[in-house]
């Protein structure tokens, strides 16, 4: 009997292993019928524009499998896409709070419900989202730039150079960083100028310098400062930089050399700086025009205009060319003629942007450092031709 018992031991644990598999097997196919009644029910509410009710079958779905977090990240971004921004939060919600998927899985779902949270406008919300994912090796870079351009449009830029300098000690500097935060000190810079805290002002313009050697915007500013505190030698210093880091900007340099030379009563030093750069545009050889009007030259200066102009025509050197004809003559019937065009010229200038952002064409009559367009840092610079320098 005993031995029977022995014979019948590996039927039985055969028997066992077969109805525990068979047992699995159905465990398996019961959920995966669950899984596509769902999956169906789902898509069926989505094809019949029934959204929240798609959405809430959806939300069940990934309660019985963690394999799905993909296909829901996919449904929140098209409603988002869609513009259903309470949807997309819903469905990236429940996924960030699910503790059976995976890490990675947790911050692609943390990403897209951060940019569901910049286009709702919640901001503060969007912010934490994204600095939990700073220490992500995947999405460190997207966070990065998400959290940049949330603190551009709340300006804040204390903590935008707070997290462009963690940025560049972790993971090293580079040249749009190095632009980035060279900006977001000049900005801190003006915040301070506008509470009359000068010594703060210039402490961020010489580390906006330090940050971007190629920079100009620190040095205007610091112009600006200077002639704003009547201390034209020192304004003429830091404007005298401007040429050497971006000729493009010596236009917007030289009437503040003006102002300062002017007001020490020495032209000296802006006609040594207009020696060298004054045919590099129209701003330039006008002031040096002016300069011989100024002296008696009025001929030779309409002479050295005219050439100029047959090199490199611009709108503001034809007015100024008039104005010198029309100060050399006596005043006639056609001397009538020639101011009324001087004022037609005048007014189309006014009417004529000054400034192009040179990454997406964006332009107008304002200084944007930052484009209203493509959102892009230093890329507004002033028009060359006809209608500018």
């Amino acid at each position: 009997m005993l031995e029977l018992l022995f014979l019948l031991l590996p039927v039985a644990a055969g028997y066992g292993w077969v109805m525990g598999r068979n047992s699995v097997r159905q465990a398996q196919r019961k959920q995966s019928s669950i899984l596509s009644k769902h999956y169906y029910k789902g898509l069926n509410f989505l094809l019949s524009d029934e959204p929240d009710k798609a959405v809430d079958t959806l939300i069940k779905m990934i309660n019985l499998d963690s394999d799905t977090v993909e296909t829901h990240i996919a449904m929140g971004k098209f409603f988002r896409h869609r513009g259903e921004l309470d949807r997309a939060i819903r469905v990236h919600q429940n996924l960030v709070s699910k503790e059976q998927i995976s890490p990675t899985q947790r911050e692609s779902a943390l990403k897209e419900l951060g940019k569901d949270y910049v286009l709702a406008g919640f901001l503060e919300r969007a912010e934490n989202a994204f600095l939990q994912l700073l220490n992500s090796d995947k999405h460190f870079l997207d966070a990065q730039q998400q959290l940049f351009d949330i603190y551009q449009a709340t300006k804040e830029w204390g903590r935008g150079i707070e997290l462009a300098e963690n940025m560049m000690e972790n993971h090293g500097d580079s040249d749009e960083l190095c632009i980035r935060i060279s900006h977001f000190y000049c900005e801190q810079a003006a915040v301070y100028v506008r509470k009359n805290e000068i010594n703060l002002a210039e402490k961020n313009l010489q580390k906006a310098i330090m940050a971007d050697q190629n920079t100009v915007r620190p040095w205007l500013m610091l112009g600006q400062i200077a002639i704003s505190q009547e201390q034209y030698q020192t304004a003429i210093e830091y404007l005298q930089q401007v040429p050497l880091r971006d000729i493009s900007w010596f236009s917007e340099a030289v009437p503040l050399i003006e102002q300062s030379a002017e007001a020490l009563n020495d032209m000296t030093q802006l006609e040594q700086i207009l020696d060298e750069y004054w045919q590099q545009c129209a701003t330039s050889y006008l002031a040096k025009v002016k300069l011989m009007a100024r002296k008696g030259m009025t001929k030779e200066a309409a002479e050295v205009l005219l050439e100029q102009l047959r090199q490199h025509p611009t709108m503001k050197g034809f007015k100024t060319l008039m104005g010198l004809y029309i100060e050399a003559q006596a005043p006639s019937e056609s001397m009538n003629s020639l101011v009324l065009l001087k004022e037609l010229v005048e007014e189309q200038i006014k009417q004529r942007p000054k400034y192009r952002c040179h990454s997406c064409g964006f332009s107008g009559g304002q200084i944007h450092w930052l484009c209203p367009s493509c959102k892009k840092w230093g890329q507004v610079k002033p028009i060359k031709g006809l209608d500018g320098e």
